[in-house]
């Protein structure tokens, strides 16, 4: 039997994650095995039963928008209690159709019950505004997600891409006006993107919220599949991002594979546990295009616990750079 990867707490809310997620951006994608219902029904029954329960998908994600919410409808038809589902809405690069502007009551009401019927679910355990909207006031959004809430179409509710000012304004005007406050907060953050640890991180950590870092494995460049001479072929780096590889830190990777080395660890295995010993760190939600991927991350939440020290040696090896607006 395959031992549940362990959950968390998403900040103080009730609603249990596991401790590494299913990001299903790849669903739909073009190019991907997951871009057929085969491949996304491939991937979500290995999540299944390695034990990932937490799923993370976006109106928008898809090789159209609103195809990877497609096909988890079908692909979970059935067993849709099985896992906490997450979606987010109000992307402000990528247009909808929808009337109002995103943060807007208007376009909530549209956005959710669009992803609801796609989703081929009565409920969203977790409703993410994508990005912030500043054509909308955020009283009027925090409003409209709370009725929501209190309709049952949704649980919980999260943001994206938020500052640290965004964030400590959002729980003010919750706490002022009686809302529903946020309980997430989902920002970039790898051990090759720490900025968020400036403001972000301290004001999640100030309010009690869970963090759920995208791009976590920085596409795959922490996870040691990638060399300083070698660029898998099947991998959207080189499809896509080739500009990633070739701007890496090599010399700071090269010695943290020699750290893992060491340890008889993986990349992976000391990233996603370097990631989960993150203060107010709620689930690393990794993406995956093959049921062998899916195997190894959920493997990884419980592979490696570093110590105080291996931290400050792995901060070592990349340190957070300096703040450009300190002038």
């Amino acid at each position: 039997m395959v031992e549940a990867v362990p959950s968390r707490r998403l900040g103080s809310s009730g609603l249990l994650v596991s401790a590494v997620g299913l990001g299903c951006n790849n669903f739909g994608r073009r190019g991907t095995v997951t871009e057929t219902i085969d491949g996304t029904v491939a991937v979500i029954d290995a999540a299944l039963d390695a034990g990932v329960t937490f799923f993370d998908t976006a109106d928008i994600y898809g090789g159209e928008p609103g195809l990877s919410e497609t096909l988890m409808g079908e692909a979970l038809r059935g067993r849709r209690d099985r896992i906490v589902l997450a979606t987010k809405f109000g992307h402000s690069a990528v247009d909808l159709g929808l009337p109002g502007a995103k943060g807007s009551r208007a376009y909530i009401r549209r956005a959710v019950e669009a992803s609801l019927e796609r989703l081929q679910t009565d409920w969203i355990d977790l409703y993410q505004l994508h990005t912030p909207d500043p054509e909308t006031p955020i009283e009027e959004t925090l409003d409209a997600l709370t009725e929501l809430v209190r309709e049952g179409k949704v649980r919980y509710i999260g943001h994206s891409n938020f500052s640290g000012w965004q964030i400590a304004e959002a729980e003010a005007v919750a706490r002022a006006r009686g809302d529903v406050p946020f309980v997430s907060a989902q920002n970039h953050y790898s051990l090759l993107a720490r900025a968020a640890e400036r403001e972000v991180l301290p004001a999640v950590r100030r309010y009690d919220r869970g963090l759920l870092p995208y791009f976590p494995l920085h596409n795959g460049l922490l996870t040691g599949k990638f060399m300083r001479d070698h660029v898998p072929a099947d991998s959207r780096v080189a499809r896509e991002r080739r500009h990633l590889w070739e701007k890496a830190p090599w010399d700071a990777l090269d010695a943290y594979r020699a750290f893992c080395d060491e340890r008889s660890i993986t990349m992976l295995e000391a990233t996603i546990g370097w990631l989960l010993a993150q203060p107010a760190l709620s689930s690393v939600i990794a993406g995956a295009t093959s049921p062998e991927q899916v195997r190894t991350n959920a493997a990884a939440a419980s592979a490696w616990q570093p110590t105080p020290a291996e931290l400050d040696e792995i901060d070592g090896f990349f340190p957070l750079p300096a703040d450009p607006a300190a002038g």
